[in-house]
């Protein structure tokens, strides 16, 4: 399961505004390489959305089946928030669903019908 965390306001190519829920995976133990130690992380990652940034705040809470997984992808520079770095990566995290059922489960209301706008 992931939860969504929180949610922000993006701009397309176009220069149009959308929503982007911030998902958030189960805790996971990391033992440190330098210190042996462990620590808890979580994984997160963005979807779009077609929520509008009043509608956005009422999805955080909510938990949707499926997982934050690493996805290999082109190297892209990336700025270290804490400290500043800049640093080469070549992977992102993405939102997968368990199965296909999970998708058609998050897609369904409670009264049996699509959401508007569900493919």
């Amino acid at each position: 399961m992931v939860t969504v965390s929180g949610y922000a306001v993006r701009q397309n190519q176009e220069g149009e505004s959308f929503v982007v829920l911030i998902l958030q995976g189960d805790m996971e133990l990391i033992q440190s390489q330098k210190t042996g130690r462990f620590f808890a992380t979580a994984k997160k990652c963005t979807i779009s959305s077609t929520f509008s940034e009043q509608m956005a705040p009422s999805q955080v809470g909510k938990q949707l089946p499926g997982k934050i997984l690493r996805e290999e992808c082109d190297p892209y520079d990336f700025v270290i928030p804490d400290t500043g770095e800049l640093v080469e990566l070549g992977n992102r995290w993405t939102y997968d669903p368990d199965s296909p059922e999970s998708i058609m489960a998050v897609m369904i209301s409670k009264n049996g019908r699509l959401f508007p706008n569900a493919h």
